[in-house]
């Protein structure tokens, strides 16, 4: 595990379009997809990762709470299978089912939309706005699996409140932080530098 932050995307960046295949349904999922929506989250995840497993459930009741309230959630998952087996689409299928997501759940194989988002780790979250521009991005909050602070979602749901109302979002955007994206080998993105 290699413990690592956001790339903090500029605000105001377009959302990059996709079309992944969700591992429930088998459906291609787009930006079209999402198109009646007031707001876009964007979630890159996976399986076997400690700190997404640390807030799995809030992630699970975020699909939940905002169902009814504009928000489309997408979760990616964009993992090397090969070398981490545990994040493969039949588990990420289970996963989904035993957290009862409301939301679609799509495998990345190639790579390639982990990259147009600048994703670095698991969790990390892109809220876009009506106009699919970022709005924020950064950590759903301060816990994390080893500090003893609770998962209350607060700083990710403060910005979610914020865009559904369209409101200005001022507070501090702290990064998220979580395990790498385990890259193919060879497959690495040049924004670490």
């Amino acid at each position: 595990m290699v413990l690592t932050a956001s790339t903090m995307l500029s605000l105001g960046t377009k959302a990059p379009d996709f079309k992944l295949p969700d591992v429930v349904s088998q459906k291609t999922i787009s930006l079209a997809t999402f198109t009646d929506k007031k707001a876009l989250l964007v979630m890159f995840i996976c399986r076997h990762c400690p700190f997404v497993k640390h807030v799995q459930q809030e992630l699970a009741q975020l699909g939940k709470d905002y169902l009814q309230n504009g928000l489309g959630i997408v979760a990616i998952s964009a993992n090397d299978v090969k070398n981490y087996p545990d994040d493969a689409p039949d588990l990420l299928k289970e996963m989904a089912a035993e957290l009862d997501f409301k939301f679609p759940l799509c495998y990345d194989e190639t790579q390639e939309i982990a990259k147009k988002y600048t994703a670095a780790c698991t969790p990390d979250f892109f809220l876009f706005d009506g106009e699919q521009k970022l709005f924020y991005r950064g950590q759903l909050d301060d816990s994390r699996p080893s500090n003893g602070k609770p998962v209350t979602g607060e700083d990710l749901r403060s910005a979610i409140d914020a865009v559904l109302a369209s409101k200005a979002f001022t507070e501090e955007q702290k990064p998220s932080i979580g395990c790498n994206i385990k890259w193919k080998p060879g497959n690495e993105p040049d924004y670490f530098g």
